[in-house]
């Protein structure tokens, strides 16, 4: 038989096939093993021959050991897979040469998805070398980051606050150095109480808290603020580096680094020195010595227990702590709502030294209620109100988020103000000259203690704040009285509900209340109301209004009089306004609707925090609070023709020579240049015939509005000239700290007085103010308006006498032609006048003025019930209400 008498057969595909069959010698494909190498006969081998191998693997390592690919290669004419010239295969030329690589990846002896898993042992590789290179880099960093030196860093310096015209104001900040004392002079208590409370394990631990600082990192990646859990050497060394104070996780590990080598080269005792010596607790004192100077006038030796537990809280944050409040900083921050808050943690800091045996229970019990502090303005550079504008910047600045309250305390800073050194002299002495020559609390003590004055002046141009009065003296007033200070307006919120009349318009009765919102009818000044005094109020569609209680609410008029002709007493929006009728702006309120009033405010530039009782009628006569800051930039943007700028204190701020602030000023559409300047003729009315006849000024346009509250609680005049918007409050509040549940008081009989109004004492503080502060300026006019929407004949009133079942719960209604001349009564009894449905009626106190709103407010506000009610819990907190810096330029 020759050589070519048996043909082998022919294959019927490539690849996997036809490395089975095994073709010996050279092919297209890969090169199968050698004759001989894998112990076969050198002949080829038929199919009945058996295979020399038991499974394939075996064969491929084979193949593998040999030199040659992991399959056979396919027999010419085949259609398996064609090898690389070489006969490397899929490019393995190392496996094909023999030579190992370093790394095996991807893995040469592997098929597919396989050969891109990593062996465990290229993993475990891996694993070690990248924390040997880990332990090697913090090894290296450790040894090359020192350890802090607290004295030279942590030293405050002045900040300095300029006058609108660039001249100095005050320098400011860096009085209270941090003052060094030695561990044995710091109590034992004051030691004690911040381990218990901040780091129990100090004297043990190794000056790190690993759960601290992962809640720390983790919060940062996620973009939070950082939170707390560092120990006390964590905070010594982070108070050390206050060069870089920045929330990054760079920083982050920098401080643990810090950290882990304080606590192992020094002390403890050293680093509770430092940190004691070098933490800020608030009022610019940087250390234990500067603290107990700034809260209770003695040296750091000579603190009690309770004294040092206070201290301890105030770490926390002062801002939250201070028993003085800092609502100028953040309107939470009130002073109950701050004494409350450090009551409960310096108990709970006193607990625990207790629990920890480092106070006795004897001596605890001692400590029980808030040690007394001092005013935090002890400074005499912050008399008078330069201390209320200092504070005023530098809350708009924190609050603004332009520097920080740390980094402002550490100070470096020239702060430009917006503040007219000339008007906030003449604003000062206006209240002084009223105060001296009516205000009595010597002679008069029932009824002229506790007077306090607030005022504010805004550039209707610009925003900005060019006037304050904060109170008597910053160094012995602690509230700014500019600010928040709880005080309701009154009516001089009638003309939100006048722009929002004239903006969107009264629905129409006949329809549904989801398309009445949509179809409604613009109002005229010249629109007709019902000045009718006890009216009863009713709802846009001509149903009487009800509160939850199902009770109808009758509006009091000032002195309880009817205004109007009889017997519907209509009486035009124009002339409601110049009187001062509750009745008619309630109703009007009822028919635009209270949403719109409340959004016409907010628009104006009120904040809605401040805003109160938004649900019932008497929201529109100003049972609200904002401040007189507030008031000024709201009404400022009446006189710019609508145009809202927020008010603003601050226009630029430098360090090192460097401008890192500067303000810019925007304004927003509130209202049309017709609503506005609308709104402002009516006011204008008011100032020239009607409630605000004091505040005239010579030769120029005035536009205002006076406010008194029921119970003659505060007073108000807000007004405004081309050039300058300025309000005025009047209040009773005592400054005593020590009086519980303080409120406020009534001004029956206060300055010689019967009723204190916004007709009389803020008036004639407005006038004599606004004289001095225009004098030289150019004399502007108001803008002529344009005629503005129909005239509305609201429907005639109900007859003024109560319904049967009213009668019997009732006091005798007046007449139906009440004389419009009767006398309000100095003060009037409850029986007198007030009835159950007499919501809106104060113990009989509401009689008079321009009364617009109430001190019941909340639930009943603006009714006449003589049940207390949830808002006169609220009155007594008068910082209730947000305050200028709410807001976000504020």
């Amino acid at each position: 038989m020759s050589e070519h008498r048996r043909k082998p057969p022919q294959p019927q595909g490539g690849g996997r096939a036809a490395a089975r069959r095994g073709q010996s010698g050279s092919s297209s494909g890969r090169r199968a093993a050698p004759r001989g190498a894998t112990g076969s006969p050198s002949g080829s081998y038929g199919p009945d021959d058996e295979r020399p191998y038991s499974t394939r693997a075996e064969a491929r390592r084979a193949a593998q050991r040999s030199g040659g690919g992991r399959r056979r290669a396919a027999e010419p004419g085949g259609g398996g897979r064609r090898a690389a010239p070489g006969g490397s295969g899929r490019g393995r030329a190392a496996a094909a040469s023999g030579s190992k690589r370093l790394i095996d990846y991807p893995r040469s002896d592997r098929d597919g998805w396989q050969r891109w898993m990593p062996s465990w042992k290229l993993v475990t590789g891996l694993c070690l070398t990248f924390f040997g290179g880990l332990v090697a880099a913090t090894g290296l960093a450790y040894a090359m980051v020192g350890i802090p030196d607290i004295a030279k860093t942590a030293s405050a310096q002045n900040n300095v606050y300029y006058w609108a015209d660039g001249s100095q104001m005050v320098a400011t900040g860096g009085e209270r150095n941090r003052q060094e004392v030695e561990l044995s002079r710091i109590p034992k208590a004051m030691q004690n109480a911040v381990i218990s409370q901040e780091n129990r394990s100090f004297y043990s631990d190794s000056g790190i808290d690993p759960k601290g600082i992962a809640r720390a990192v983790f919060n940062m990646a996620r973009g939070g603020d950082t939170q707390g859990g560092s120990t006390i050497t964590q905070q010594y060394v982070k108070n050390a580096m206050l060069d870089d104070q920045s929330q990054t996780l760079s920083r982050k590990a920098k401080e643990m680094l810090v950290s882990v080598k304080v606590g192992a080269k020094v002390n403890k005792r050293k680093i509770l020195e430092g940190y004691l010596n070098s933490a800020y607790y608030g009022r610019g004192a940087y250390g234990i010595q500067a603290a107990a100077r700034a809260y209770f006038d003695k040296d750091a030796d000579e603190l009690n227990a309770g004294e040092c537990a206070l201290l301890a809280a105030v770490l926390k944050g002062a801002t939250y702590y201070d028993p003085a409040g800092a609502t100028s900083i953040d309107p939470g921050a009130t002073e109950e709502a701050n004494k409350k808050r450090a009551l409960r943690q310096m108990q709970d800091t006193l607990d625990k030294m207790v629990e920890y045996q480092h106070l006795d229970q004897a001596e605890r019990v001692k400590y029980t209620t808030l040690p007394k502090v001092q005013n935090p303005r002890s400074n005499t550079q912050l008399t008078g109100q330069i201390g209320y504008l200092v504070d005023l910047a530098k809350a708009s600045l924190i609050k603004n988020d332009v520097i920080t309250q740390k980094d402002l305390e550490t100070g470096g800073y020239s702060i430009f103000t917006t503040f007219d050194k000339k008007k906030v002299d003449e604003l000062e002495k206006a209240v002084q000259k009223v105060y001296k020559e009516n205000i009595r609390p010597e002679d008069r003590p029932d009824t002229d203690t506790h007077v306090q004055f607030g005022g504010a002046s805004v550039d209707p141009k610009t925003g900005a704040i060019v006037a304050i009065y904060g109170g008597e003296d910053a160094t012995k007033h602690f509230t700014n009285n500019a600010d928040v200070t709880g005080a309701q307006v009154g009516s001089t919120f009638k003309p939100y509900v006048l722009a929002a009349a004239m903006k969107w318009g009264v629905r129409d009765p006949d329809l549904g209340e989801t398309q009445a919102q949509d179809e409604r009818t613009v109002v005229s000044p010249k629109s007709l109301y019902s000045g009718q005094n006890l009216l009863k109020i009713k709802n846009y569609d001509g149903t009487i209004w009800k509160n939850e209680k199902d009770e109808q609410w009758r509006q009091v008029n000032d002195g309880d009089q009817s205004l109007g002709e009889a017997p519907d007493y209509k009486i035009d929006l124009r002339e409601a306004m110049r009187e001062s009728v509750n009745s008619a702006f309630v109703q009007l309120g009822m028919d635009v609707g209270l949403d719109k009033v409340k959004e016409a405010a907010i628009d104006s530039g009120l904040l809605k925090g401040s805003l109160t009782g938004t649900n019932y009628p008497s929201f529109s006569i100003g049972i609200s609070d904002p401040s007189a800051i507030r008031m000024a930039g709201s009404y400022a943007t009446f006189a710019a023709s609508g145009k809202q700028r927020e008010p603003f204190s601050v226009t630029k701020v430098v360090k090192k020579g460097e401008t890192i602030f500067t303000h810019k000023s925007t304004s927003k559409d509130a209202f049309t240049a017709k609503v506005a300047d609308n709104v402002t003729d009516v006011l204008k009315t008011v100032v020239d015939e009607g409630t605000g006849s004091k505040a005239q000024l010579t030769g120029r346009d005035v536009a205002g509005k006076t406010g008194t509250t029921d119970g003659n609680k505060s007073a108000w005049f807000v007004g405004y000239t081309p050039q300058l918007s300025t309000a005025i409050s009047m209040f009773r509040y005592p400054d005593d700290e020590t009086i519980k549940n303080r409120t406020f008081l009534e001004m029956f009989g206060t300055g010689g007085q019967k009723k204190i109004h916004g007709a009389s004492f803020p008036s004639e503080i407005w006038h004599d103010y606004m004289e001095k502060a225009l004098k030289g300026e150019k004399v502007e006019k108001f803008p002529k308006p344009e005629p503005i929407g129909e005239v509305i004949n609201n429907d005639p009133p109900p007859s003024p006498s109560p319904t049967p079942s009213e009668t019997a719960e009732q006091s005798p209604s007046p007449s139906a032609e009440p004389s419009p001349t009767t006398p309000s009564p100095t003060a009037p009894t409850p029986s007198s006048t007030c009835g159950v449905f007499n919501w809106n009626c104060d113990d009989g106190e509401n009689r008079g003025g321009d009364n617009g709103g109430n001190d019941v407010g909340g639930a009943n506000g603006g009714g006449q019930s003589p049940s207390p009610t949830s808002s006169e819990t609220e009155e007594e907190n008068p910082t209730r209400g947000q305050g200028f810096f709410a807001g976000p330029n504020g």
